[in-house]
């Protein structure tokens, strides 16, 4: 019991907290506002999970450079869209938008209509072409 009372040892214990819920706190912002992925993760998920990817941006900004096999959907119309390109519930999603901010809405309405999985690239194209990853046309 004397390792608790001593000064010394709290100040270890309270920095034992501390960093404990400084690592945490990424965990948790993802678990209430959806996954992110960085770039190469979404690649490894286009690559090997076979996951969707759903470019949110206006169609000029898709029409002069989007990721490779995405495809342009108005986030306004996310349940008309998804219907038509009648993507299989059970692969990813990977929302994108210009700077992963404004896909973060939607990923609660694609868990609605029955998406388990659901992830927004961080940075979005911003950080996919900062990664110098190539944009098609």
């Amino acid at each position: 019991m004397n390792f608790l009372t001593q000064i010394d040892n709290l100040a270890l214990i309270a920095l034992l907290f501390v960093s404990g819920a400084a690592l945490f706190l990424p965990t948790l912002s993802t678990l209430i506002s959806g996954q992110g992925l960085s770039p190469s993760e979404a690649t490894i998920w286009i690559n090997r999970r076979k996951a969707a990817v759903l470019d949110l941006r206006p169609e000029s900004d898709f029409k002069a450079g989007h990721l490779p096999g995405s495809k342009h959907m108005v986030a306004e119309r996310i349940a008309a869209g998804v219907d038509k390109l009648k993507l299989d519930r059970k692969n990813p999603v990977i929302l994108v938008c210009q700077s992963g901010i404004s896909a973060r809405k939607v990923v609660p309405e694609l868990k609605k209509l029955g998406f388990s999985e659901v992830a927004v690239l961080d940075g979005g194209v911003q950080g996919w072409q900062a990664a110098a990853l190539p944009l098609v046309k």
